[in-house]
Order: structure tokens, then sequence, then C-alpha cells
């Protein structure tokens, strides 16, 4: 007996993970004895730092294996507002730390604290496909900002003014980008600063978890600005900088009044994060990442990855790859390719490439709609230069069979 009917409308609402559908139907086809080169997922393919792992070993020989604080434990906390000062210059009390399982986790407590039916949070596109979920699973509205690989990505001043109505709650981005790499420079942010300064109203999620797998100049968060700092929701984790996807921890920092509230959140669905990652998380945020060999070398090896990326997609007649300046995701506009067909497959879609390369070269991206652009694809080399190689070998051959 089928009883969808008893599902809630917010579950209803809601769309499966692009990137987790992509991982599945990669598996499915393992399954089947093909060989199946991934590169959509975004994890890092590094192992988690020594010094993280020794903490949390350590804690267990402890027995440090008991409820924890809801909000964090408070060396954790200390340590985090230690660390905004360090390396962002951003001067928050431990108190508005609040630990989550996982930034997702730190984001949606906020949605939940600050939402009610109707508000609306703008977007900028390409995005991290989970944002808009969040709003509607909040009950707020997702305004979207649409920009293209002209523009690197970014949104301007003037089209952020344009997007903010009388309904308009928050806003939330992320530098460096996930899907496209792009990152916001100080200028950029500053004139972004300059419209939530005219708008006192607007929260500003800043997702900056991609903060230490940068190509450029240093780091720059929007809270660096006097006139907007208390409006700002800064989120962050270890899951992409030291390699900790599997701990499952993230944070926030926030006003006060905010961090109370999602404390409050926190501490009727899930409480506090698990006591054993916590102390691999107080290992890792007191390590200065310029210190650490093991973080450098696996944001040399990024680099590296991405100049080999760029260089081999931008010989693939009708790609136009971006040049990211952090994280591991490569986001090419592949609308050229709109309208063709191999005979049997007529793409007319980000998803109907991905689909036909899934099953033509045997190789997994994720369609650029999941990210609310669908004339790009996302790559994530966070692989092998041999697996890079050879996916777009393999990308490119299946192409020229499209006329």
């Amino acid at each position: 007996m089928d009883q969808q009917h008893l599902l809630s409308k917010r579950v209803k609402s809601l769309s499966e993970s692009a990137t987790l559908e992509m991982t599945r139907r990669s598996r499915e086809l393992r399954e089947q004895g093909i060989d199946v080169i991934t590169m959509s997922i975004g994890e890092p393919d590094f192992d988690t730092p020594e010094m993280a792992k020794q903490a949390a070993i350590r804690a267990i020989q402890n027995n440090d294996t008991h409820y924890p604080p809801v909000p964090g434990i408070a060396p954790l906390r200390k340590a985090i507002a230690d660390k905004l000062l360090r390396d962002n210059q951003l001067h928050f009390k431990p108190s508005q730390i609040i630990v989550s399982n996982g930034a997702k986790q730190s984001i949606m407590n906020a949605m939940f604290a600050l939402l009610n039916d109707g508000d609306e949070v703008i977007v900028p596109a390409p995005y991290w496909v989970s944002y808009p979920e969040m709003v509607k699973m909040a009950g707020g509205v997702p305004v979207v900002i649409d920009t293209s690989v002209e523009q690197d990505f970014k949104i301007t001043a003037q089209q952020l003014e344009k997007a903010i109505s009388p309904a308009t709650k928050a806003f939330i981005f992320s530098s460096p980008c996930n899907p496209s790499g792009s990152v916001y420079t100080h200028e950029e942010l500053k004139s972004l600063a300059e419209v939530f300064a005219r708008h006192s109203n607007v929260m500003i999620f800043s997702d900056e978890i991609y903060e230490y797998i940068q190509f450029g100049p240093r780091h720059e968060s929007i809270a660096q600005f006097e006139e907007i700092f208390d409006r700002v929701i800064l989120i962050n984790g270890l899951s992409k900088g030291f390699a900790m996807t599997g701990w499952r921890v993230g944070y926030m920092a926030a006003p006060q009044w905010l961090a109370d509230a999602c404390n409050t959140i926190q501490g009727q669905y899930t409480s506090g994060s698990c006591t054993i990652s916590q102390a691999a998380a107080l290992a890792a945020v007191t390590t200065d990442p310029a210190s650490s060999p093991e973080i450098r070398e696996m944001v040399r090896q990024f680099e590296e990855r991405r100049n080999l990326l760029y260089q081999l997609l931008s010989q693939v007649e009708g790609m136009v790859p971006n040049m990211p300046q952090g994280a591991f995701y490569m986001f090419p506009d592949i609308s050229a390719f709109f309208g063709k067909t191999d005979g049997k497959t007529i793409i007319n879609s980000s998803y109907d490439l991905c689909l036909y390369l899934l099953s033509e070269a045997h190789v997994a991206l994720v369609s650029g709609d999941a990210f609310g652009s669908d004339n790009c694809i996302r790559f994530s080399y966070a692989t092998t230069p041999a697996l890079i190689e050879e996916a777009v070998k393999r990308v490119a051959a299946a192409l020229k069979k499209l006329h």
C-alpha cells in the first residue's frame, strides 16, 4: 500500500541532493563491473592530519565519552574564537560560537532561528545545492540572483540591491564558492557590505568552509566590515580545510542573541556534537594552517590539479572553463552542447549532458541545474592527476560524438 500521502508537505517540497544522486548512480554502475571515474564528490581525497587523529585517540583513552555541552566543549569554543582572531582579525567571544554536527547543521540552526513563513532569502547562483532546500525547509522563499562564467560567477552590488525587497530576511553565499571555486576580493565584499549597510533588517550568512583552500591572496571575510559585523552569521568547519568530512564538526560565529537561539534549537534535536570529534577538532583549530606541512601539501596538490584540469578542459571544443581561485571544483559552461545529439540522446540541459557522460564516458559529474546554473557542469578535482587526465580524455571523446 502506497502511503506517500502520509508524508508532510515539507519533505515533499525537498529535492534529493544532486551530488548524492550522482554518487548513487556511479555506485550502481560500479556494482555492474563498470569502471567509473567519479568527479562528483565534494570531499578532499586526503587523510585527516595526524595531530587530529591522535587527539581523538587520547580522548577515547581518557574516557571522554559522556554528554557534551550543547553548544560545544568550552576549550573548543575558545579555540575557535582565538582562530577567528588569528586568521581573520575578527573578535568573537566563545559564547558567540556554537559547535554543531557539521557546517550544514550550523546553517540550518540559524535558518530555523530566523525565518518565518514567506521570508525571502537571497541566494546567488551558482549556489551550494542545499541552500535553497534549507530555506524552504525553514519556511522561507529562496530568491536567486543569476551570474555567469563571464563575471566569474560573482554577483555585483547592483544585482544585490535590485534583489532586496521588504520581505528579504537574509542573504547566503560561500567564498570560496562551491561549485565554482570563485573567491570574492576585498573590494567586491566591500561593495556588497555597503549595500547591506543600507538594509539593516537583512542578515548575512557567510559560508567560509573552504577558507584554507585558496590559491591567491589570503582569505577575506565579509564579517570584517564593522558596519555589518553584528548581522553576519559566519559558518565554517573542519571538513574541507582539514580533510575531516566524516568527523562531522562545524561551527557558527554569530551575534549573541542568535547564538543563544541556535543553542536552544540544537538542544532540542541533536544536543552536542560527538566528544571524540570535538577533541580532534580542538587539535585542528589550534593548528595554524600556515605551519602545517599536511595542510600546505594538500593545498599545493589541489592547485596543481586545478591547473591541469583547466589546461585540459580549455582544449575541449565547446567547453568554457573558469579559473577558480579556491575550493576544488571547476564549473565550465557547456551550453554549446545544448540541442546536440549522438543519434540516441538529445542534450537539452546540463542534467542530460551529465547522464550522457556517465553512460557514454563513465565519468560522474554534477549538473549545473542543481546549483542554479543550468549552462554549466561541476568537475571536482579531488582526485589524482592520472584520473583527471583519463576523465577528460573520456569526456572529450564522448562529446565529439554529439552533432
